[in-house]
Protein backbone atom coordinates (compact mmCIF):
# COMPACT_ATOMS: atom_id res chain seq x y z
CA UNK A 1 0.00 0.00 0.00
CA UNK A 2 1.37 3.37 -0.80
CA UNK A 3 0.64 6.23 1.35
CA UNK A 4 -0.42 9.59 -0.34
CA UNK A 5 0.52 13.01 0.74
CA UNK A 6 -2.07 15.39 0.98
CA UNK A 7 -2.78 18.64 0.91
CA UNK A 8 -3.13 18.55 5.11
CA UNK A 9 0.55 17.25 5.02
CA UNK A 10 2.11 19.52 2.92
CA UNK A 11 0.77 22.28 4.80
CA UNK A 12 2.48 20.56 8.01
CA UNK A 13 5.57 19.65 5.97
CA UNK A 14 5.58 23.74 5.93
CA UNK A 15 4.97 24.59 9.08
CA UNK A 16 7.79 22.43 10.33
CA UNK A 17 10.46 23.69 8.57
CA UNK A 18 9.80 26.93 9.33
CA UNK A 19 10.66 25.55 12.85
CA UNK A 20 13.68 24.16 11.38
CA UNK A 21 16.11 27.17 11.56
CA UNK A 22 16.28 27.38 14.95
CA UNK A 23 19.02 25.11 14.22
CA UNK A 24 22.01 26.92 13.67
CA UNK A 25 23.97 23.61 11.94
CA UNK A 26 23.02 23.15 8.77
CA UNK A 27 23.38 19.28 8.84
CA UNK A 28 21.57 19.28 12.11
CA UNK A 29 18.43 21.14 10.39
CA UNK A 30 18.44 18.95 7.52
CA UNK A 31 18.22 15.92 9.40
CA UNK A 32 15.91 16.87 11.65
CA UNK A 33 13.56 17.61 9.03
CA UNK A 34 14.08 14.74 7.39
CA UNK A 35 13.27 12.90 10.44
CA UNK A 36 10.12 14.49 11.19
CA UNK A 37 8.77 14.08 7.53
CA UNK A 38 9.18 9.86 7.79
CA UNK A 39 7.41 10.35 11.15
CA UNK A 40 4.64 12.03 9.30
CA UNK A 41 4.84 10.14 6.39
CA UNK A 42 4.72 6.92 8.08
CA UNK A 43 1.77 7.62 10.44
CA UNK A 44 -0.33 8.49 7.37
CA UNK A 45 0.71 4.92 5.84
CA UNK A 46 -0.31 3.22 9.10
CA UNK A 47 -3.26 5.41 9.23
CA UNK A 48 -4.28 3.93 5.76
CA UNK A 49 -3.24 0.15 6.70
CA UNK A 50 -5.86 0.65 9.16
CA UNK A 51 -8.60 2.21 7.14
CA UNK A 52 -7.64 -0.85 4.26
CA UNK A 53 -8.00 -3.34 7.31
CA UNK A 54 -11.54 -1.82 8.67
CA UNK A 55 -13.25 -2.16 5.21
CA UNK A 56 -12.54 -5.84 5.42
CA UNK A 57 -14.23 -6.36 8.74
CA UNK A 58 -17.76 -7.94 8.44
CA UNK A 59 -20.02 -6.32 10.59
CA UNK A 60 -22.65 -8.41 10.14
CA UNK A 61 -20.75 -11.17 10.91
CA UNK A 62 -18.64 -9.89 14.17
CA UNK A 63 -19.08 -9.43 17.69
CA UNK A 64 -17.71 -6.70 19.56
CA UNK A 65 -18.39 -3.90 21.84
CA UNK A 66 -20.86 -2.27 23.00
CA UNK A 67 -23.04 -5.23 21.47
CA UNK A 68 -25.38 -3.60 20.18
CA UNK A 69 -26.70 -6.19 17.79
CA UNK A 70 -26.99 -8.82 20.58
CA UNK A 71 -30.59 -9.36 22.21
CA UNK A 72 -34.07 -10.31 21.69
CA UNK A 73 -35.52 -7.78 19.26
CA UNK A 74 -35.86 -8.41 15.50
CA UNK A 75 -32.85 -6.32 14.71
CA UNK A 76 -30.13 -8.41 16.21
CA UNK A 77 -27.95 -10.01 14.47
CA UNK A 78 -27.05 -12.02 17.34
CA UNK A 79 -28.84 -14.86 19.69
CA UNK A 80 -28.20 -15.78 23.21
CA UNK A 81 -29.07 -19.04 24.64
CA UNK A 82 -28.78 -20.49 27.72
CA UNK A 83 -27.37 -18.93 30.71
CA UNK A 84 -25.47 -16.39 28.31
CA UNK A 85 -25.49 -12.67 28.88
CA UNK A 86 -24.54 -9.97 28.44
CA UNK A 87 -22.19 -7.41 30.32
CA UNK A 88 -20.42 -3.88 29.11
CA UNK A 89 -17.16 -6.16 28.75
CA UNK A 90 -17.74 -8.85 27.67
CA UNK A 91 -20.34 -11.78 26.84
CA UNK A 92 -20.61 -14.81 29.55
CA UNK A 93 -21.48 -17.93 27.92
CA UNK A 94 -21.60 -19.70 31.50
CA UNK A 95 -20.82 -18.65 35.03
CA UNK A 96 -18.66 -20.44 37.65
CA UNK A 97 -21.52 -22.36 38.82
CA UNK A 98 -22.46 -25.80 38.26
CA UNK A 99 -24.67 -27.06 35.61
CA UNK A 100 -24.54 -24.52 33.50
CA UNK A 101 -24.88 -24.20 29.21
CA UNK A 102 -24.59 -20.95 27.77
CA UNK A 103 -24.20 -19.94 23.58
CA UNK A 104 -24.61 -16.96 20.94
CA UNK A 105 -25.35 -17.59 17.72
CA UNK A 106 -25.02 -15.35 14.73
CA UNK A 107 -28.78 -14.92 13.26
CA UNK A 108 -26.99 -14.16 9.47
CA UNK A 109 -25.81 -17.18 7.25
CA UNK A 110 -22.15 -17.15 6.12
CA UNK A 111 -21.77 -16.16 2.36
CA UNK A 112 -18.42 -15.26 2.46
CA UNK A 113 -15.61 -17.76 0.57
CA UNK A 114 -12.76 -16.70 2.01
CA UNK A 115 -12.36 -15.37 5.90
CA UNK A 116 -10.37 -15.12 8.82
CA UNK A 117 -12.15 -15.33 12.28
CA UNK A 118 -10.36 -13.53 15.57
CA UNK A 119 -11.84 -15.01 18.54
CA UNK A 120 -10.53 -12.57 22.32
CA UNK A 121 -12.06 -14.95 25.24
CA UNK A 122 -11.67 -15.38 28.77
CA UNK A 123 -11.57 -18.51 30.86
CA UNK A 124 -11.07 -18.19 34.41
CA UNK A 125 -12.28 -19.49 37.83
CA UNK A 126 -11.47 -20.47 41.26
CA UNK A 127 -10.94 -24.26 40.70
CA UNK A 128 -7.72 -25.82 40.75
CA UNK A 129 -5.71 -26.63 37.76
CA UNK A 130 -7.56 -30.27 36.20
CA UNK A 131 -10.60 -29.31 38.74
CA UNK A 132 -12.42 -26.90 36.61
CA UNK A 133 -15.01 -26.68 33.99
CA UNK A 134 -15.04 -28.53 30.66
CA UNK A 135 -13.87 -25.18 28.24
CA UNK A 136 -15.98 -24.03 25.10
CA UNK A 137 -16.10 -24.09 21.50
CA UNK A 138 -16.53 -21.85 18.59
CA UNK A 139 -18.57 -22.85 15.91
CA UNK A 140 -19.30 -22.70 12.19
CA UNK A 141 -22.07 -25.07 11.63
CA UNK A 142 -25.75 -25.98 9.30
CA UNK A 143 -27.69 -25.94 12.56
CA UNK A 144 -27.85 -23.04 15.38
CA UNK A 145 -29.21 -22.72 18.75
CA UNK A 146 -29.19 -26.18 19.87
CA UNK A 147 -28.63 -27.30 23.55
CA UNK A 148 -26.26 -30.48 23.70
CA UNK A 149 -23.65 -32.45 25.88
CA UNK A 150 -20.44 -31.11 23.34
CA UNK A 151 -19.35 -28.04 24.98
CA UNK A 152 -23.29 -26.47 25.13
CA UNK A 153 -23.47 -27.65 21.45
CA UNK A 154 -25.68 -30.84 19.62
CA UNK A 155 -23.72 -33.66 19.34
CA UNK A 156 -23.70 -34.82 15.91
CA UNK A 157 -23.25 -31.35 14.37
CA UNK A 158 -22.56 -30.64 10.40
CA UNK A 159 -20.02 -28.12 10.38
CA UNK A 160 -16.57 -26.61 12.18
CA UNK A 161 -15.86 -27.10 15.32
CA UNK A 162 -13.17 -25.21 17.58
CA UNK A 163 -13.01 -26.97 21.03
CA UNK A 164 -11.24 -25.16 23.76
CA UNK A 165 -10.94 -28.11 26.23
CA UNK A 166 -9.77 -27.47 29.91
CA UNK A 167 -10.40 -30.82 31.33
CA UNK A 168 -9.10 -34.29 30.86
CA UNK A 169 -11.41 -36.75 31.03
CA UNK A 170 -8.69 -39.09 29.52
CA UNK A 171 -6.16 -37.95 32.04
CA UNK A 172 -4.53 -41.48 32.61
CA UNK A 173 -3.03 -41.20 29.08
CA UNK A 174 -0.73 -38.52 29.80
CA UNK A 175 0.36 -37.80 26.19
CA UNK A 176 -0.79 -34.15 26.51
CA UNK A 177 -1.47 -31.04 28.40
CA UNK A 178 -4.02 -29.22 29.04
CA UNK A 179 -5.94 -26.64 28.56
CA UNK A 180 -5.86 -28.03 24.47
CA UNK A 181 -7.42 -26.49 21.37
CA UNK A 182 -8.67 -28.58 18.54
CA UNK A 183 -10.48 -28.88 15.28
CA UNK A 184 -13.02 -31.53 14.14
CA UNK A 185 -14.92 -31.76 11.47
CA UNK A 186 -18.59 -32.86 11.43
CA UNK A 187 -20.72 -34.33 8.58
CA UNK A 188 -24.00 -35.33 11.06
CA UNK A 189 -22.67 -38.41 11.87
CA UNK A 190 -19.84 -38.43 13.58
CA UNK A 191 -19.95 -38.64 17.67
CA UNK A 192 -17.37 -36.47 19.88
CA UNK A 193 -16.04 -38.89 21.97
CA UNK A 194 -15.91 -37.27 25.71
CA UNK A 195 -14.05 -40.41 27.03
CA UNK A 196 -11.00 -39.42 24.88
CA UNK A 197 -11.10 -36.18 24.71
CA UNK A 198 -12.07 -36.12 20.74
CA UNK A 199 -8.92 -37.62 19.86
CA UNK A 200 -10.59 -39.83 17.31
CA UNK A 201 -11.97 -37.29 15.24
CA UNK A 202 -10.08 -34.38 16.04
CA UNK A 203 -8.08 -33.02 12.61
CA UNK A 204 -5.11 -30.88 14.65
CA UNK A 205 -4.39 -29.14 17.66
CA UNK A 206 -2.26 -27.86 20.39
CA UNK A 207 -1.61 -27.24 23.74
CA UNK A 208 -2.55 -23.84 25.03
CA UNK A 209 -2.59 -22.45 28.34
CA UNK A 210 -5.85 -20.55 27.92
CA UNK A 211 -6.92 -20.68 31.58
CA UNK A 212 -6.63 -18.41 34.25
CA UNK A 213 -4.21 -16.45 31.83
CA UNK A 214 -2.50 -13.63 32.65
CA UNK A 215 -2.28 -12.15 29.15
CA UNK A 216 -4.96 -11.86 26.53
CA UNK A 217 -6.20 -15.10 25.11
CA UNK A 218 -7.19 -15.10 21.18
CA UNK A 219 -7.78 -17.70 18.29
CA UNK A 220 -7.49 -16.84 14.93
CA UNK A 221 -8.97 -19.16 12.50
CA UNK A 222 -7.98 -18.63 8.74
CA UNK A 223 -10.42 -20.75 5.74
CA UNK A 224 -8.96 -19.79 2.31
CA UNK A 225 -8.90 -22.20 -0.73
CA UNK A 226 -10.00 -25.41 0.71
CA UNK A 227 -7.25 -24.90 3.69
CA UNK A 228 -8.06 -24.30 7.70
CA UNK A 229 -5.35 -22.53 9.99
CA UNK A 230 -5.70 -22.61 13.57
CA UNK A 231 -3.17 -19.98 15.72
CA UNK A 232 -3.06 -19.33 19.04
CA UNK A 233 -1.54 -15.94 20.89
CA UNK A 234 -1.44 -16.93 24.52
CA UNK A 235 1.15 -16.18 26.16
CA UNK A 236 1.57 -11.81 25.40
CA UNK A 237 4.06 -11.69 22.90
CA UNK A 238 0.98 -10.42 20.06
CA UNK A 239 2.83 -13.12 18.13
CA UNK A 240 0.09 -16.17 16.13
CA UNK A 241 1.49 -18.98 17.07
CA UNK A 242 0.78 -22.49 14.85
CA UNK A 243 -1.87 -24.60 16.26
CA UNK A 244 -3.30 -26.73 13.14
CA UNK A 245 -3.47 -26.96 9.53
CA UNK A 246 -5.58 -28.68 7.90
CA UNK A 247 -5.84 -29.16 3.78
CA UNK A 248 -8.31 -30.24 1.56
CA UNK A 249 -11.30 -29.12 4.10
CA UNK A 250 -14.52 -28.07 2.68
CA UNK A 251 -16.71 -26.63 3.87
CA UNK A 252 -20.51 -25.86 2.29
CA UNK A 253 -21.74 -21.76 2.61
CA UNK A 254 -24.76 -20.56 4.47
CA UNK A 255 -23.60 -22.09 7.29
CA UNK A 256 -23.85 -20.23 11.30
CA UNK A 257 -21.17 -19.07 13.69
CA UNK A 258 -21.46 -19.67 17.02
CA UNK A 259 -19.77 -19.70 20.64
CA UNK A 260 -20.78 -22.06 23.26
CA UNK A 261 -19.45 -23.62 26.79
CA UNK A 262 -20.89 -26.00 29.63
CA UNK A 263 -19.86 -27.07 33.08
CA UNK A 264 -20.96 -29.62 35.10
CA UNK A 265 -19.43 -31.12 38.06
CA UNK A 266 -16.58 -28.54 37.96
CA UNK A 267 -17.10 -24.71 36.40
CA UNK A 268 -15.90 -21.82 35.30
CA UNK A 269 -16.22 -18.40 34.23
CA UNK A 270 -16.21 -18.70 30.47
CA UNK A 271 -16.16 -15.10 28.74
CA UNK A 272 -16.17 -14.32 25.00
CA UNK A 273 -15.19 -10.73 24.29
CA UNK A 274 -15.56 -10.80 20.89
CA UNK A 275 -15.47 -12.53 17.32
CA UNK A 276 -13.98 -10.47 14.81
CA UNK A 277 -14.37 -11.78 10.81
CA UNK A 278 -12.58 -10.51 8.26
CA UNK A 279 -13.51 -10.59 4.48
CA UNK A 280 -9.92 -11.65 2.52
CA UNK A 281 -9.28 -10.89 -0.79
CA UNK A 282 -7.42 -13.82 -2.59
CA UNK A 283 -6.65 -14.22 -6.19
CA UNK A 284 -7.46 -17.55 -8.12
CA UNK A 285 -6.28 -18.92 -11.33
CA UNK A 286 -8.45 -20.03 -14.15
CA UNK A 287 -7.76 -23.42 -13.22
CA UNK A 288 -8.35 -23.24 -9.58
CA UNK A 289 -12.02 -21.76 -10.42
CA UNK A 290 -12.80 -24.36 -12.29
CA UNK A 291 -11.40 -26.75 -9.55
CA UNK A 292 -13.58 -24.96 -6.74
CA UNK A 293 -16.01 -27.55 -5.97
CA UNK A 294 -19.18 -27.04 -4.23
CA UNK A 295 -19.89 -29.32 -1.41
CA UNK A 296 -23.71 -29.88 0.56
CA UNK A 297 -21.83 -31.76 3.45
CA UNK A 298 -18.92 -30.88 5.02
CA UNK A 299 -15.79 -33.27 4.14
CA UNK A 300 -11.91 -33.70 4.57
CA UNK A 301 -9.85 -35.26 1.55
CA UNK A 302 -8.45 -37.99 2.60
CA UNK A 303 -9.49 -38.06 6.00
CA UNK A 304 -7.45 -41.32 6.76
CA UNK A 305 -4.39 -39.49 7.69
CA UNK A 306 -6.43 -37.44 10.43
CA UNK A 307 -7.83 -40.62 11.81
CA UNK A 308 -6.09 -41.34 15.51
CA UNK A 309 -5.53 -44.59 17.06
CA UNK A 310 -6.53 -44.23 21.03
CA UNK A 311 -5.03 -47.12 23.08
CA UNK A 312 -6.68 -48.98 25.54
CA UNK A 313 -5.81 -48.28 29.34
CA UNK A 314 -3.35 -50.25 30.52
CA UNK A 315 -4.08 -51.68 34.02
CA UNK A 316 -2.02 -50.76 36.80
CA UNK A 317 0.04 -52.23 39.76
CA UNK A 318 -2.68 -52.15 42.16
CA UNK A 319 -5.50 -53.51 39.54
CA UNK A 320 -3.02 -56.37 38.91
CA UNK A 321 -2.56 -57.38 42.07
CA UNK A 322 -6.42 -57.14 43.07
CA UNK A 323 -6.95 -59.33 39.53
CA UNK A 324 -4.27 -61.91 39.87
CA UNK A 325 -5.53 -62.46 43.74
CA UNK A 326 -9.27 -62.67 43.09
CA UNK A 327 -8.33 -65.42 40.12
CA UNK A 328 -6.40 -67.33 42.99
CA UNK A 329 -8.59 -66.95 45.16
CA UNK A 330 -11.73 -67.74 42.70
CA UNK A 331 -9.93 -71.26 41.10
CA UNK A 332 -8.64 -72.03 45.22
CA UNK A 333 -12.63 -72.09 45.62
CA UNK A 334 -13.52 -73.85 42.20
CA UNK A 335 -10.83 -76.59 43.41
CA UNK A 336 -11.99 -77.46 46.88
CA UNK A 337 -15.93 -77.41 45.19
CA UNK A 338 -14.42 -79.62 42.77
CA UNK A 339 -12.67 -81.97 45.16
CA UNK A 340 -15.71 -82.19 47.93
CA UNK A 341 -17.85 -83.41 44.83
CA UNK A 342 -15.60 -85.93 43.82
CA UNK A 343 -15.07 -87.01 47.34
CA UNK A 344 -18.76 -87.49 47.61
CA UNK A 345 -18.76 -89.10 44.23
CA UNK A 346 -16.33 -91.86 44.95
CA UNK A 347 -17.99 -92.72 48.64
CA UNK A 348 -21.37 -92.76 47.42
CA UNK A 349 -19.52 -95.43 44.47
CA UNK A 350 -18.05 -97.35 47.00
CA UNK A 351 -21.48 -98.09 49.75
CA UNK A 352 -22.88 -99.45 46.14
CA UNK A 353 -20.21 -102.42 46.78
CA UNK A 354 -21.69 -102.85 50.54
Amino acid sequence: MVATVTKTNLDGFRSLWFLCPMFHLKNIRESTCLFITVCILTSQSLADEQDFIEDFLKREYSLVKPYRGLGLSSSSQWDLMGTAMVTPDYVRLTPDLQSRQGAVWSRIPLSVQDWELQVHFKIHGQGKKNLNGDGMAIWLTKDRMQNGPVFGNMNQFTGLGIFVDTYPNADKNLDRLFPFVSVMLGNGTLSYDHDYDGRTTELGGCAAMTRNAVYDTLLLVRYSKNRLTLMVDVDGKQEWKDCADVTGLRLPSGYFFGASSATGDLSDNHDLISMKLYQLTVERTPKEEEEEEEVAIPRVDNMEQFQVEVQEEEMSGVQFFFTLLFSVLGLGVLAVVGLSVYGRWKENKRKRFY
